[in-house]
């Protein structure tokens, strides 16, 4: 161990014990080969079921705490969407950047095409209410769950989501 690995090290544990220590964000650069899109998936049908959600919310008329009620769910209801819509961007970039090899690319040329369609179809739903923007993200989702297990030999199959917004998801058969 050198001098400097052994300072740096006391730092950090001063670090954590003042309360202060670094944040650590990743999934994960060892690597440790652990990757599926399912969250992703789950994020888009929770985008759906935000979407869902708003488009039920009565009109903000009535008394002050009723529209305040409206408006108190209509800002939750957003942050959610708006939270997951990211989380789909995460996990489609963890799994592209992580796991994807130029191997892949060339067994699937459409993957970064797909892959970009992901990141605008997620920004899109992220600034609107419109169901169906919420649906196309799934579906390009789903579109690279398939690719994704087809790059490990694994064969796929959809299954019912089981979930409010209805669904599908993709999974191993």
């Amino acid at each position: 161990m050198s001098a400097l690995s052994g300072i740096d090290r006391l730092r950090n544990v001063a670090r954590a014990l003042a309360g202060h220590p670094e944040p650590v964000y990743a999934h994960c650069d060892i690597p440790c080969g652990i990757y599926d899109p399912h969250e992703a998936q789950i994020a888009a049908l929770t985008v759906i079921r935000m979407d869902q959600l708003i488009g039920e919310l009565p009109a903000a008329t009535g008394t002050p705490a009723e529209a305040h009620s409206v408006a108190s769910k209509l800002a939750r209801y957003t942050a959610v969407k708006e939270q997951h819509a990211e989380r789909v961007k995460h996990e489609i970039r963890v799994i592209y950047g992580d796991y994807i090899t130029a191997d892949h690319l060339k067994a699937f040329p459409q993957l970064s095409e797909l892959t970009y369609k992901i990141f605008k179809q997620a920004s899109k739903a992220r600034q609107g209410t419109q169901i169906t923007d919420a649906q196309e993200l799934l579906k390009l989702v789903q579109e690279f769950a398939e690719i994704f297990w087809k790059t490990k030999n694994v064969t796929t199959h959809r299954v019912p989501s089981q979930q409010k917004p209805g669904g599908e998801l993709v999974v191993p058969a």
